[in-house]
């Protein structure tokens, strides 16, 4: 990426939403329209009810939200977003909204804003107007963060207190700038798929991590928009037979200073500096049509897309941080400072700050983000990241906080799919089943007792119940279906599921902190040689434990969530904490899939046909008459001693359950967590018939074929599915 300053003309027809292909005069590209020029440069009051900049055919409105600021100025900028070309200040104060308006100024435009009030960091304010800020409902933004002291709103060399001192350097060289676009929402969208929650299964990626490697994807369009919706990448995500991508955040977002100090970049891109506008080194050349066009493309796969959002802070960290947008714009209104102590932030996030969604403007803002993306971008649903911050008031966290209302009333965002990360390291933030009906919520419960069981430890058998069979212990209560669990064995944060039976220890040391990051209860297994090895035996047990953790996943009541490359072995190392791998350690190695990982990936294959086949798989309600039997391996039910016991490895589940039609579906699972092979009686049918394999992690057995009665050799470490 060029510098904040070498926007590569960055005002032309792709930064305004302009389709390839099209060009133009980098201040006068207007969809559709004869280019405007900026003589005679005179603001007008304009409105405040619009956010952001406007474009209305003729001229730009620009309004910007500060309570607490004494002037806003408008700063215009040359397309090279080298010279500042203009300084206007805004000349309206409407209900806390600064507000201008500018014939003549359309798509294309860079711009930024200077803000002048108090700086009393001790009270909470910040304001610097040496520091050119980047507008909250910017739609798009080119050049990057140039770290140096001059985006910082203190001296960043003052040895006592620095934060209380005061920068008079300019940061607009090291900023990046906004751009006016005219990108808004397609009156004639077509509709998207609207998958059923219950027939959901999500596969999480990270959009430039499945494509970098990706030897049909054109090596120009790989990390973008369009290589992500590119026909092979859409055709083979179809084939698993999944319905939605949840992708990790495409906000714009920067690069931590620290990273870059140590030569890396933020690769999952949790950092966000941008709400409406797309990461621009997605974007490639093509504009953000480009976002919108692959959306679409897998919906015409009739696959949802769904986006990992970042609405718990920013990335200007805590009084030490930089100051890029909220923090000079108005500090003790964006963010959640310490009471009794404004100089400092709350931490509720773990990354320096924490968003202030009680203030109702910046709640107007989330929501309006919200909207942009599911309206304008076509998306889906979203997943929040530390969602509980969403829901935390200053009494502490609320089902019923203002963010959850206001997104339960809203006619847009209420239909989505709505996906909580439902934990926080403040206090009380640990929320899982604690979120509202509607909601779908990450469920770590699922994830810790599966590892946990398959590892063979003792003592899980009530609670591996109660998570395989849709985890109504938790989500059971005003209504809520099995499908607010979102299951999940392995996420992007931590080890994929190769490395789950590969490393008992992370190995991190490529993140340049001394391995001392990322998780260390990983609940993990190498079986007896830490990392990859050539002994068969270790092998089978490992590829059988992957399609062990894969199976239970997915025949287990609720929302299914696998992650990218898992379905053929990606591993990363043993690193469980890629967050700064922005290289072929983060990325998909697609040229090192072997026959044996095809064999996985046809595995998941035959998963999904089932889950989709077989309704008692994907139940809908914890109230639909599903018969669930809990069987031991002597044929009879488990009895309570036999729950009870911590050494029980070995149990069988059936389930029955009548369709619509009346046509009865019925399974039996078999799980052996032990090591060893387990005589398994089965029950006898009511038809007198036996019973057929229709699924095994054992390769040995033969699908389909065989009908068995009485005993049944159960391998170790193994599931059989039969009806």
């Amino acid at each position: 990426m060029n510098g904040a300053g070498e926007s590569e003309g960055a005002a032309g027809a792709a930064r305004s939403g302009v389709r390839p292909g099209s060009s133009g005069p980098a201040t006068a590209t207007i969809l559709g329209s004869k280019p405007l020029t900026r003589s005679g440069l005179r603001m007008r009051p304009g409105h405040w009810m619009e956010m952001g900049a406007t474009f209305d055919g003729d001229g730009t409105n620009f309004a910007l939200f500060s309570s607490s600021a004494e002037r806003v100025e408008l700063c215009l900028f040359s397309p090279d977003g080298r010279t500042e070309t203009h300084r206007v200040e805004l000349p309206e104060y409407t209900n806390e909204i600064w507000h201008g308006y500018l014939p003549g100024i359309g798509p294309g435009q860079l711009y930024g804003y200077r803000v002048h009030g108090p700086y009393d960091p001790e009270a909470g304010y910040r304001f610097n107007p040496n520091k050119l800020l980047i507008d909250p409902y910017a739609r798009y933004l080119t050049g990057d963060i140039s770290w140096g002291p001059e985006v910082y709103g203190y001296e960043l060399g003052a040895e006592e207190e620095p934060d209380l001192t005061f920068s008079d350097s300019d940061s607009a060289p090291f900023m990046p700038k906004c751009v006016v676009t005219d990108f808004g929402e397609d009156p004639d969208r077509p509709p998207g798929p609207n998958v059923r929650w219950d027939r959901t299964v999500i596969y999480e990626t990270h959009m430039r991590g499945f494509t970098m490697r990706h030897p049909d994807v054109p090596g120009d369009i790989r990390g973008t928009f369009e290589g992500m919706g590119h026909p092979a990448v859409v055709d083979y995500i179809r084939s698993l037979g999944v319905t939605a991508v949840e992708l990790l955040p495409i906000h714009s977002f920067a690069d931590d200073h620290v990273l870059v100090d140590r030569g890396l970049r933020n690769y999952w891109g949790y950092n966000t500096v941008g709400f409406f506008a797309p990461e621009q080194r997605y974007l490639g050349h093509g504009g953000l049509y480009t976002l919108r066009d692959m959306v679409r493309r897998f919906h015409d796969a009739g696959i949802e897309v769904i986006l990992d959002v970042v609405y718990n802070h920013s990335a200007e960290g805590n009084e030490r941080g930089a100051t890029l947008s909220f923090k000079g714009i108005d500090n003790p209104a964006y963010y959640r400072l310490i009471r009794g102590e404004p100089r400092y932030y709350v931490n509720d996030t773990g990354t320096g700050n924490t968003i202030n969604t009680s203030h109702p403007r910046v709640l107007h803002m989330v929501l309006d983000s919200l909207r942009y993306w599911a309206q304008a971008f076509e998306v889906d649903g979203f997943r929040f990241d530390l969602g509980t911050i969403l829901g935390r008031e200053p009494h502490g966290f609320d089902q019923r906080s203002g963010f959850f209302d206001a997104v339960g009333q809203d006619p847009v965002l209420r239909r989505l799919k709505l996906i909580g990360e439902p934990w926080d390291i403040g206090p009380g933030g640990y929320q899982v089943g604690g979120f509202p009906p509607g909601w779908a919520e990450w469920n770590d419960k699922y994830r810790d007792v599966v590892r946990s069981f398959w590892r063979g430890d003792h003592g899980l058998m009530r609670e591996f119940a109660a998570r395989i069979t849709g985890s109504g212990d938790v989500y059971d209560f005003a209504g809520r279906r099995p499908w607010a669990s979102v299951n999940f064995v392995v996420a992007h944060d931590g080890y994929t599921l190769n490395d789950l039976v590969t490393y008992e220890q992370k190995h991190n040391e490529a993140n340049g902190e001394n391995n001392e990051d990322g998780h260390s209860d990983n609940r993990s297994c190498n079986y007896g040689v830490e990392g990859p090895t050539d002994d068969p035996r270790i092998r089978e047990i490992r590829a059988r434990q992957r399609r062990n953790f894969l199976a239970t996943l997915l025949v287990s009541h609720g929302t299914p969530m696998f992650l990218a490359g898992d379905e053929f072995g990606h591993t990363q190392g043993g690193n469980n904490n890629v967050y700064c791998q922005d290289n072929e350690l983060g990325w998909i190695d697609w040229d090192d899939i072997d026959e044996d990982d095809r064999e996985v990936t046809r595995f998941v294959r035959r998963l999904l046909e089932l889950r989709s086949e077989h309704p008692i798989f994907r139940r809908a309600s914890y109230r639909d008459g599903t018969v669930l039997r809990w069987i031991n391996p002597s044929g009879s039910d488990q009895t309570p001693e036999q729950w009870d016991d911590p050494t029980t490895l070995t149990i069988g589940l059936y389930y029955q359950l009548a369709d619509e039609n009346k046509e009865i579906d019925q399974a039996l699972i078999l799980f052996n967590a032990f090591h060893e092979t387990v005589p398994f009686v089965l029950p006898e049918r009511e038809d007198g018939r036996g019973w057929t394999v229709i699924l095994a992690t054992d390769y040995e057995l033969v699908l389909g074929s065989d009908e068995f009665s009485g005993e049944f050799e159960l391998t170790g470490r193994s599931i059989v599915v039969l009806t």
